[in-house]
Formats: C-alpha cells, structure tokens, sequence
C-alpha cells in the first residue's frame, strides 16, 4: 500500500458542474480511502460522489497527489486532481453518496470506505454540485496500486 493525500479549497459552484475529480492515469488503479468536504461559505449546498459519463479533457493545472509516507516508491502523476479543464467531466449516471447540506459555514462529511473505492485507469471520480453550492474545503486520502 502507498497512501497519498490531498487538500483543495474548490472553485465550481455552479448548479449540475464538477466541483472536483481524482483522476488515475493510464497505468495505475487508485483506491479511495476517506474524502471529505466542507462548505466555505453560508450557501446549502447539495453534493455527489460518482464516475463521470466522460472524464474531463486537458484539466488546467493539474496537481499531484503528495505520498504520505516520502520512503513510498514514487507516485507522481499516477494520482492526480484537477478543479478546472478545457471540457469538464460530464454528469455521473449514478452517485455512490449524496448530501445535502445546511448554508453554516464548516458544516461538512467525512466518507469513508473500508476496501477502498476504485477508480480504474484513465478514469476517474467527482464531486459533483447538484444544485449551486458553496466552495468547498475538500480532501482524499487514496491508496495508488
């Protein structure tokens, strides 16, 4: 197991958009251990988990996972995130969790999965605005294998 983690502070609020994706590259299959979010601001907001329809093209400055563990062989680009691209990832037909959150600023969840969500190679995972929603302080915890 190599564990690496990431904060971002997210910048889509708008209604039926990608808030956030976690992406794997082609050679590596990523494990979600723990993601958790929490609103900026007093706006209810209403989020979801799931695999995109499309993953998002040529994402704007992608950002590397950090590993946890430094002596860990190195990960980079193997689990990455992005919170804006050319073409945004496109809606996911299902959502593994939804929320709907009160409009208190740090109000939030924590989700978790015990064996670890899989995200495939070349694919990907968002949190996805289901109605106009607040800017979020939002983490995962993954397992790259």
């Amino acid at each position: 197991m190599a564990y690496t983690s990431l904060g971002v502070l997210t910048t889509g609020t708008s209604s039926g958009t990608a808030a956030w994706e976690i992406r794997a590259n082609a050679s590596s299959r990523i494990r979600i251990m723990e993601l958790g979010f929490f609103l900026t601001a007093a706006t209810a907001s209403q989020i979801g988990l799931g695999r995109p329809a499309a993953i998002g093209v040529t994402p704007t400055s992608p950002v590397d996972f950090p590993m946890e563990d430094p002596a860990d062989f190195n990960v980079a680009g193997e689990c990455q995130s992005a919170l804006a691209w050319t073409t945004g990832p496109t809606a996911p037909t299902a959502f593994y969790r939804r929320i709907g959150l009160p409009a208190t600023i740090g109000v939030g969840v924590i989700w978790t999965w015990p064996k670890g969500l899989v995200i495939p190679a070349s694919g990907s995972m968002v949190l996805w605005n289901l109605a106009a929603s607040s800017a979020l302080n939002a983490y995962a915890v993954c397992d790259v294998t």
